[in-house]
């Protein structure tokens, strides 16, 4: 218990102290995390509501975006903050009761919070936007949200390791990734994609997660290819790869 009990105080610790850091010290603070994707979701929507077109899904351009965007934002805006957790952090690194897991912890409640608050005034905002009634299924929601995060956080820690062992690693995944937000499914259905590149874009378990994020809210009549075994054994397995990883080789200690 008394081991428990210290590390509870020092991701406690870290918390405060990411809040601090993270937004603390521009203007405007956490309004930042909010403003950025309200201003792409208001863009995306003016530009193409402008052409006169229905979304793929709904009566409305900004619930439409806004459930993609938001989905994928689920996972990279996770994975992005986490794999620094440690270089972030690496003077903390050399006290002997401060553990390199107790960095990642923090920031992963952090970003849980400040991703769930952010959503959900986004959401409630955006469903004012659509003239059809909305029957919100939360449980798809929460699914969804859940994978994002046990993906990011497999992704994090699997790379936290790799890109200090293999510089190059990191440059060759940023060009890889670039693409990612194109091939996920915020701006188009995919299974609405002609064959074969619908089943190419479905291979993409962060697409998986945005068309159950989706689902949760839109009704779709047809088969939207969502593949529930794919997600769980993909997002179990970056887990479990990542955390092997983590564990087998302590890089935290080691950085300059």
């Amino acid at each position: 218990m008394n081991y428990l009990t210290t590390h509870i105080r020092i991701v406690t610790a870290f918390v405060i102290r990411e809040i601090a850091t993270r937004y603390g010290r521009s203007p405007g603070g956490y309004v930042w995390a909010l403003l950025e994707p309200v201003a792409f979701i208001g863009l995306m929507s003016m530009l193409l509501g402008s052409l006169g077109r229905l979304p793929a899904l709904g009566t409305s351009f900004t619930l439409f975006y806004a459930t993609g965007y938001l989905a994928f934002s689920m996972y990279k805006g996770m994975e992005g903050y986490l794999v620094s957790a440690i270089s972030g952090n690496k003077a903390l690194m050399s006290y002997p009761k401060v553990s390199p897991f107790d960095a990642v912890i923090s920031r992963f409640i952090l970003q849980a919070m400040t991703s769930c608050v952010v959503t959900w005034i986004i959401l409630y905002a955006a469903l004012w936007t659509t003239n059809q009634p909305v029957t919100i299924q939360w449980t798809y929601i929460v699914e969804a949200i859940a994978f994002a995060w046990i993906m990011a956080l497999g992704v994090a820690l699997g790379n936290t390791v790799l890109f200090f062992k293999f510089p190059l690693y990191q440059k060759i995944f940023d060009i890889v990734m670039r693409p990612l937000f194109l091939l996920s499914g915020v701006f188009y259905v995919p299974s609405h994609m002609p064959h074969p590149f619908s089943d190419v874009l479905l291979a993409n378990p962060i697409t998986q997660v945005v068309v159950l994020f989706r689902e949760g809210f839109y009704v779709q009549h047809g088969d939207t290819g969502l593949d529930m075994p794919f997600l769980i054994t993909t997002s179990t397995g970056l887990l479990f790869v990542g955390m092997l990883l983590f564990t087998v080789f302590p890089v935290a200690r080691a950085r300059d």
